[in-house]
């Protein structure tokens, strides 16, 4: 799959003015409230005119604003999945979701099969319910469901998420997760939380004001703690690549292996050999300019000092080379001066496990 977007819209005081490509997988956009992210995904579902530009998908242009062409979202075989689910009162779970299918512009082997759709998010036994009886976190996947049986080229999903509680979305992201790797239908994913990004997408589009200030792989993007500072959506921080080298029975202490030597986190019940993402906060990295001695943190790394940034602010973000790896922190300015560290410094990156956000289990 492969789309292409180029867009402009005046909505006022605000203008979305995008571009970015995305390919197979889940692509996130993400940003802070306010920067144009569901704009984007009306524009692109059809419910939306952009002002100019060009919407391609897979080599089947939906919107030419130089050719005056706007194919109808009934006819773009794109899913939605809104973020506060909007399915049919008047129809139970299981109407609802053959309304998915014939909702669909084509028929075969490659099409989800309803058994599969609702074996894979687990709502059998939710078919013959009313609406109104499911919670938060059924009606969303019920409302994914429906998305999937239309057999769709894209889906998007509009912070599906975000009316749920944690312990909720803990509970669903597990099966959005379980779509993609069954169905294999790329996906546009909104969202403003970081621990949702993390567990779900492989590359991020960042916008800023409605426009985009970066794309990429996750990782590339989130280890710009400018970028992400810019946003206002998270703080600045690492994502690490780790796979699981202990399952966390020592104590309820899981070891985690990546290029710089090895992470031990508060975790238990992972699986020996799961690849993750491991989140680490920028605040959370204190700094040592010797190898530190009868400390309580267990996880001490040494390595060189690549950069540091270099604006007016009380804090600087340092960013550390561990064996390939890289890990920032942030200090104060008053510390960095203390301590007479600078691009080449060997020093020692010290974080607590306890601070070590939970980590995002991606096979």
């Amino acid at each position: 799959m492969s789309i292409t977007v180029d867009i402009r819209k005046n909505l006022g005081a605000f203008t979305v003015d995008a571009g970015f490509e995305a390919g197979n997988g889940i692509t996130t956009l993400f940003g802070k409230s306010g920067a144009g992210k569901t704009s984007i995904v009306q524009m692109l579902s059809g419910l939306m005119t952009p002002d100019t530009g060009k919407i391609v998908l897979n080599g089947k242009t939906l919107f030419d604003s130089a050719s005056r062409l706007q194919v109808p979202a009934q006819d773009r075989q794109i899913g939605y999945v809104f973020q506060d689910a909007r399915l049919f009162p008047h129809m139970n779970v299981r109407r609802n979701l053959e309304y998915g299918t014939r909702r669909r512009k084509k028929q075969g082997n490659d099409a989800p099969k309803f058994d599969d759709v609702i074996a894979v998010l687990g709502i059998e036994q939710l078919l013959d319910r009313q609406t109104h009886q499911l919670s938060g976190g059924e009606r969303q996947r019920v409302a994914i469901g429906r998305a999937l049986l239309s057999s769709p080229r894209l889906l998007l999903m509009d912070e599906p998420l975000a009316a749920l509680d944690a312990e909720r979305k803990w509970e669903i992201i597990p099966f959005i997760q379980s779509t993609q790797r069954e169905f294999g239908i790329p996906a546009i994913y909104v969202s403003h939380a970081v621990e949702e990004v993390l567990q779900l997408a492989d590359k991020m589009v960042l916008l800023v004001d409605g426009g985009v200030a970066a794309s990429g792989p996750v990782e590339d993007v989130m280890n710009r703690p400018d970028l992400i500072r810019v946003t206002g959506a998270g703080d600045p921080g690492t994502v690490i690549p780790v796979w699981v080298k202990d399952e966390g029975v020592d104590a309820g202490i899981a070891r985690l292996s990546f290029a710089g030597g090895e992470f031990r986190v508060v975790a238990t019940g992972l699986e020996k050999g799961t690849r993750l993402r491991l989140r680490v906060r920028a605040r959370d990295v204190s700094l040592a300019t010797s190898r530190p001695k009868n400390v309580s943190v267990l996880n001490v790394f040494e390595g060189r000092v690549t950069a540091v940034s270099d604006d007016e602010r009380p804090q600087a973000e340092v960013s550390i080379d561990v064996g390939g790896a890289t890990i920032w922190s942030q200090i104060t300015r008053r510390s960095l001066h203390e301590l007479e560290i600078e691009p080449g410094s060997n020093v020692f990156a010290m974080v607590k496990a306890v601070a070590i956000d939970r980590p995002a289990i991606r096979t």
